[in-house]
């Protein structure tokens, strides 16, 4: 299991994983949503993006949304997804000299901070459909999204 020392200030750890198998939603198509969790205050960014981004869809979309007004953070612990072990985001990580760690398989527990925070976000479009509230845009589940 990853040991990880408790940060000393904001955005120096980040905790990174995904909303999956959503169904399409607005006229972007989005179908996963990438939650990112800052340690320090547990603050967390919600990124909706598509299945098919390539890991560079990634790092633009984090680039402009997150880390132009962050900075960059020292290390970042990441679910194993295939976008976050391809070579451009290790090289991405390389670059900026920050570290990139993954969480065991079926361990959870490494990466409290974002399935807990997936948890709650699951429950509240899970309620929200259940009382078939009509949202008033086209947008579908992304306006749920803070």
């Amino acid at each position: 299991m990853i040991r990880i020392k408790e940060p000393k200030y904001p955005w120096e750890v980040v905790h990174m994983d995904w909303v999956t198998a959503l169904p399409p939603s607005s006229e972007k198509g989005y179908n996963f949503f990438l939650v990112i969790v800052e340690r320090y205050s547990k603050t967390h960014v919600l990124l909706p993006c598509h299945k098919d981004d390539t890991a560079m869809d990634i790092a633009l979309l984090l680039w402009n949304r997150v880390l132009s007004h962050t900075g960059l953070f020292k290390n970042s612990i990441n679910y194993r997804e295939p976008k976050f072990e391809y070579e451009l985001w290790t090289n991405i990580h390389k670059c900026f000299g920050t570290n990139l760690s993954f969480s065991k398989a079926y361990h959870p527990q490494t990466d409290v901070l974002a399935e807990r925070i997936i948890q709650s976000l699951q429950e509240i479009i899970r309620i929200f459909c259940a009382y078939g509230l009509e949202l008033k845009d086209s947008d579908g589940w992304c306006t749920l999204i803070p």
